[in-house]
């Protein structure tokens, strides 16, 4: 006779496999680097302008975070998430046909970054559900498949453009997706009340009653809010502008191959991944302050190693930018962790879905002022002289607005 209690304990694995994987496709987003050169020479337009369609879906997709988390909560999670993966497909179909990188800015930019958004916070809501004792460690497994996603993505995407071109490769995701992720939908459901049995309810009081309970409109009258509020769009400005620009550096700055770089960029990839449980467990066991910083200079000695690169300087690459992407897939640890320790669980939904709307502001202006200073000042060194100052800044906020 098959125990029913086991059996359960086994089978909820199924949503974080699922949601690793749904999180891989949305992580494409990540692989912009590498459409970035053929849209400029499929359009004949500037880095300034060809940053458009990633910040504008960086910044939709932090949007329909807030949104779905406030809107569409109460719609069951596959109806929710087949919604969302409809949306990203009819995306990715649209920006085969867009004329000019104004249309792409729409289709690319707006309906995909939308969709991610819509999709984004439910395999974490139905993982926490179901692993109510380790819900960091299963939400953390989840979030490892959008960090790691260009390890799979970037290569796939660039083989498939240089087979087949980037419209057709658009057409090919925008296919995959809209039938892929619908399926991976009927995979996800919230616990019923008779599955979420007493023990579970007892160990998710135990927790809760040690915790702090702030709302959100308490929340943001805080200094601490403020201080994270800033520091989470300075590190997302940072990450999401050099995630962007990791192909043209490799290709221009060092010379590396088209091929060479896609390797890189899975690599780092990796990093990204990782930075996510790393500095999740960091930011759970030290204090947030403490944490911001060592970020900081982290990303501070990387933009030292690249100031003193040149071409070829392929080990100086790989280490800056694995460091760059290791502390990106940080402050999307760092910012949900901090929010939990300085405000309390029973908010936190709504919480960081305000919080979140800081990695929208990140990505337009980091993807704007960066591709400003590359066409009007022409060279990279400006770049990492603007990372080190943002750096600087963080530094200072982090020491004057977090208490701890």
């Amino acid at each position: 006779m098959i125990n029913k209690k086991k059996y359960l304990n086994y089978t909820r694995w199924i949503y974080v496999f699922s949601g690793i994987i749904v999180m891989m496709f949305l992580g494409t987003v990540y692989s912009y680097g590498v459409f970035r050169e053929p849209i400029e020479e499929m359009y004949n337009v500037g880095t300034t302008l060809s940053g458009l369609p990633y910040m504008i879906s960086l910044a939709f997709y932090a949007l329909f975070m807030f949104f779905s988390g406030k809107v569409l909560k109460k719609m069951k999670p596959k109806k929710t998430i087949s919604i969302g993966g409809i949306v990203i497909s009819a995306g990715w179909i649209f920006s085969s046909m867009a004329p000019n990188i104004y249309v792409l800015t729409i289709t690319y930019g707006i309906i995909i970054g939308s969709g991610v958004g819509i999709i984004y916070g439910l395999p974490m809501q139905v993982v926490a559900e179901w692993f109510p004792k380790i819900k960091g460690f299963a939400v953390g497994l989840v979030l490892l498949g959008f960090g790691l996603s260009p390890f799979i993505t970037a290569p796939v995407a660039r083989i498939l453009i240089e087979n087949h071109g980037v419209k057709s490769t658009f057409l090919i995701l925008g296919v995959f997706f809209g039938v892929a992720i619908p399926l991976l939908s009927l995979f996800f459901k919230l616990p019923s009340k008779k599955i979420n049995s007493q023990k579970m309810i007892e160990t998710k009081r135990k927790i809760d009653k040690n915790e702090i309970d702030i709302k959100t409109s308490d929340m943001i009258k805080t200094q601490s809010f403020k201080g994270l509020y800033i520091n989470f769009t300075i590190g997302t400005m940072i990450g999401l502008t050099l995630i962007g620009l990791t192909s043209m550096i490799g290709k221009h700055l060092i010379g590396i191959t088209s091929i060479n770089v896609a390797f890189y960029m899975s690599l780092f990839a990796i990093f990204n991944g990782i930075g996510r449980p790393i500095f999740g467990w960091l930011t759970d066991n030290y204090s947030a302050k403490k944490i911001m910083i060592l970020s900081y200079v982290l990303i501070i000695t990387a933009s030292v190693l690249m100031l003193s690169a040149k071409e070829g300087s392929t080990f100086s690459y790989g280490l800056a930018f694995s460091i760059y992407w290791l502390n990106l897939g940080g402050w999307l640890a760092i910012a949900p962790t901090s929010t939990i320790k300085m405000f309390g669980i029973k908010n936190y939904s709504e919480n960081y879905g305000l919080v979140f709307t800081a990695y929208g502001i990140g990505a337009l202006v980091g993807v704007a002022s960066s591709g400003i200073i590359l066409d009007f000042l022409g060279s990279y060194n400006y770049l990492f002289y603007y990372i080190i100052l943002l750096s600087i800044m963080g530094m200072f906020i982090t020491e004057k607005l977090i208490k701890n």
